[in-house]
């Protein structure tokens, strides 16, 4: 079978599973005001958990391409009630690190779960759109873009304002399970005087429940180009992050 013939049997196979799904999709407020629930007490439950992170630099370096930049392992334990986290180098390219010291890292206190996310949703036009499966459950699509009234308050605001894509929301948890975005401008960094992404950069996020009524994310994908305009070169930045082995602690 070709390439197009395979398309288009998937198109049809995805019509033939919308049209005979009939159940009705969900009532947009109560369906979202859930899901913002959710999403701000996963966000104030994360300082109550130690993880490990792992990191891969796919590529990333500003004089264009050079392959793996390595895989580093990292515990994230919390400490000072949450306020800052000791970060352990555990691993280094799959190499064992003896005897590494941790290293404190202020957490930023300033905005609460409920505002960050409530500031986030105030940014996206989004709109439901059908229901898929991802897996094995039933998930309903939703599209966002941002508001061009947008005027954000937060970090989080205002990176949400640069992208627009699609979310997978778990239809009977109410929780955001994946989602997929694309700047749509370009993005600066270091204030500008650093790099700039160029419009197109694209980032996967998965999240997954930790515990019965607790999801919690699990890992991030991020692809994008621009320049580097300190050495005005191409730039190049692909990485993807790991969080796992979730655990509370007292």
């Amino acid at each position: 079978m070709t390439s197009v013939a395979r398309l288009v049997a998937a198109a049809l196979l995805f019509q033939a599973a919308t049209l005979h799904d009939a159940r009705p999709l969900p009532d947009p407020k109560p369906f979202f005001d859930a899901v913002r629930s959710n999403l701000a007490r996963s966000q104030d439950a994360q300082k109550q958990f130690a993880y490990k992170e792992r990191r891969t630099d796919l590529d990333l370096h500003p004089f264009g391409h050079i392959g793996t930049g390595g895989t580093r392992v990292v515990e994230v334990t919390p400490i000072a009630g949450g306020t800052a986290v000791n970060r352990r180098l555990l691993e280094r390219d799959g190499m064992p690190v003896a005897d590494s010291a941790p290293v404190r890292r202020e957490i930023r206190m300033s905005e609460q779960g409920r505002s960050v996310v409530d500031d986030v949703a105030a940014m996206l036009d989004v709109t439901i759109a059908h229901r898929d499966t991802l897996d094995g459950r039933d998930a309903i699509v939703v599209t966002f873009k941002p508001r061009k009234d947008a005027n954000p308050r937060t970090r989080e605001g205002r990176l949400a304002r640069d992208f627009a894509g699609q979310i997978w929301i778990d239809e009977q948890a109410r929780e955001v399970a994946k989602v997929d975005a694309a700047a749509i401008d370009d993005l600066s960094f270091g204030y500008g005087v650093l790099g700039r992404l160029n419009e197109g950069a694209t980032v996967t996020v998965r999240r997954q429940p930790i515990e019965a009524a607790l999801w919690l994310p699990v890992s991030i994908r991020f692809n994008g180009e621009g320049r580097a305009l300190l050495f005005f070169r191409k730039l190049t930045i692909n990485f993807a992050v790991d969080w796992f082995d979730y655990r509370r602690v007292p």
